[in-house]
Order: structure tokens, then C-alpha cells, then sequence
């Protein structure tokens, strides 16, 4: 597998392509963006943004990092790997192309990276480019630390700054799907990957936190009925992980929404507990552009 640098990006203001100069790219209208020191660039306009500072903040941002790189999650990413493998490796009518991966969604980049090194050393002639973005700069900046080879942007999904289809697989992990958006840079035939919570999901920390569980709806299958895209294939993965000091506990109801959404009292009891054995429940979805 020949692993180059994404030559994909296009102005996410006038939606030209962008052609590296120096230390910044620039397209053919003369808009120019900074290549930061840490390797990744900003395109996110202003009028992109709904918020001041809009994504995950650093300190959601370091306890992911700290809770991912305790292998909790590496059973998803195994499985993620599996499935993206499939797509890229098996796929004989892309060998000798210009593929293209696009994390939408990347967040500190520990799914993305797993991928990477494992697909660099996969056999094959076909060229392959990794384009992680993320609207939150705090993430992206963690997420060029795991990975220097990968293009890492600070963009939006909503109107990701990639050239019109030229993309082969999108990967949204817990994340916005933006159907319009995606559609817009998939090739024919192209595919999003997307990971959800199951119904299941960390079931037993969302009992201390809430009065009330709700059920997780799987923002993936709701987007079947879109035009323009069919669902190829939905697997649940479920699996037991032991939380065992308050370190990691903590780590797992920062990194998540719930920290924002739970009562005060409980997120008192949840961060006060010392040990915690928790379900994970994920689904994966296959869609393809049609």
C-alpha cells in the first residue's frame, strides 16, 4: 500500500483546489491557509463557526486520550479496522487508483491512526491518502501527536473543504452525519462507515448519572431514507471492559457528553465511584452513494 499525502483539499471558501506553497495552501482566487507548526491546517472560516471556540474542549480532548490509550476501546477499533480493511483491501477494481479516506469526526485520532498502521502494511499497488478533520482545533492538535503522515484540518462536516468526489471512504464515529455534505465528496459507489451507540451502551454509568436511561437511536439508520444513499450492512458489537481506579472513570464522563448532560448529584456519584464494570454496545453501519 503506497501511503501520499491527500492532494484533495479544496478551499472551503470558494471550493477550489488547494495547492500547497511553502508553508501554506493556497488556491487559484489567492485564499491562503497556514500550515501550522504542529502540521495541520485551519479551514474553518469564521462564518463556518457557531461558536467562539465549537467542538470538544482540550480538557474533553486529553481524557479521551488518556481513556483511549488504555486500550478500552480497542475492540471497536479492531473491528472499525476490520470493516475498513474490507472496503480498501478486497475491493480489486480500486488496485493502481488514488484512494481516500476521510475521518469525519476524527476527534484526538486514535481511530484513525489504528488504521493507518494497519493498512500501511498491507500489500497492494493502489495510492492511499488519510484526511482527518475535526472541528474542534484542541482535538486536531492531539490528534497530529499520534500521527504525522496523516492530513489533519480543523474543518466542518457540515461543508467539508474536500474536493467533489473525491473521497472513497467516510468514516463518523459517534459523530455528525452530514448526509448533504458527505454525498457532495464520495465517489460513486463510495461509502460511509458510521459507529453508534447500541442500546446497551455504557448502560451502567448512564444509571448512576440519569433518573431516567433513554434509548440511543441510531442516527445512521434514520439517514437511510435520504436520497442518494443505501444501507449495505448494520453489526452490533458488545463487549464487558472493568474500570478500576477514579482516574479512569473521570477520564470516560469528561470525554463524553454526559458530563454535560447528568444532574449535579449525578455526576458527584459517578465521579466519586473507585470502580465500575461497563457494557460496550456499538453498532456499525455500511452506507453506499447510489
Amino acid at each position: 500500500m503506497n501511503i501520499i499525502k491527500a492532494h484533495n483539499l479544496a478551499c472551503p471558501i470558494d471550493a477550489n483546489k488547494l495547492e500547497q506553497t511553502g508553508k501554506q495552501l493556497v488556491c487559484e482566487n489567492g485564499h491562503s491557509f497556514d500550515i501550522a507548526r504542529q502540521g495541520y491546517v485551519n479551514l474553518l472560516p469564521v462564518q463556518h463557526k457557531r461558536s467562539k471556540q465549537p467542538g470538544d474542549s482540550k480538557a474533553m480532548v486529553v481524557a479521551r486520550t488518556n481513556f483511549l490509550n488504555a486500550g478500552f476501546y480497542q475492540g471497536v477499533a479492531e473491528k472499525l479496522n476490520e470493516i475498513v480493511s474490507a472496503g480498501i483491501i478486497n475491493d480489486e477494481s480500486i488496485n493502481d487508483k488514488d484512494n481516500c479516506i476521510l475521518d469525519a469526526g476524527c476527534g484526538e485520532g486514535y481511530y484513525f491512526d489504528f488504521i493507518f498502521n494497519s493498512l500501511k502494511n498491507e500489500k497492494g499497488s493502489n495510492k492511499l491518502s488519510f484526511i482527518g478533520l475535526d472541528i474542534s482545533r484542541d482535538a486536531i492538535i492531539q490528534a497530529t501527536k499520534r500521527n504525522k503522515q496523516i492530513s489533519w484540518i480543523v474543518a466542518t462536516n457540515r461543508q467539508p473543504p474536500v474536493a467533489e468526489n473525491s473521497v472513497d471512504i467516510i468514516l463518523c464515529l459517534f459523530g455528525f452525519l452530514s448526509m448533504d455534505g458527505f454525498y457532495k465528496i464520495l465517489k460513486p459507489g463510495g461509502l460511509i462507515i458510521t459507529v453508534d451507540p447500541g442500546p446497551e451502551h455504557l448502560t451502567e454509568l448512564r444509571e448512576i448519572i440519569y433518573p431516567e436511561i433513554k434509548k440511543y437511536e441510531h442516527a445512521s439508520s434514520l439517514q437511510t431514507e435520504k436520497t442518494g444513499f443505501s444501507l449495505v450492512n448494520s453489526e452490533a458489537l458488545k463487549y464487558k471492559i472493568k474500570l478500576t481506579n477514579n482516574e479512569q472513570i473521570n477520564n470516560l464522563l469528561i470525554m463524553t457528553p454526559h458530563f454535560y448532560r447528568a444532574s449535579k448529584q449525578g455526576r458527584e456519584a459517578a465521579c466519586n465511584l473507585q470502580k465500575l464494570d461497563l457494557t460496550v454496545d456499538v453498532v456499525f453501519s455500511v452506507l453506499e452513494k447510489t
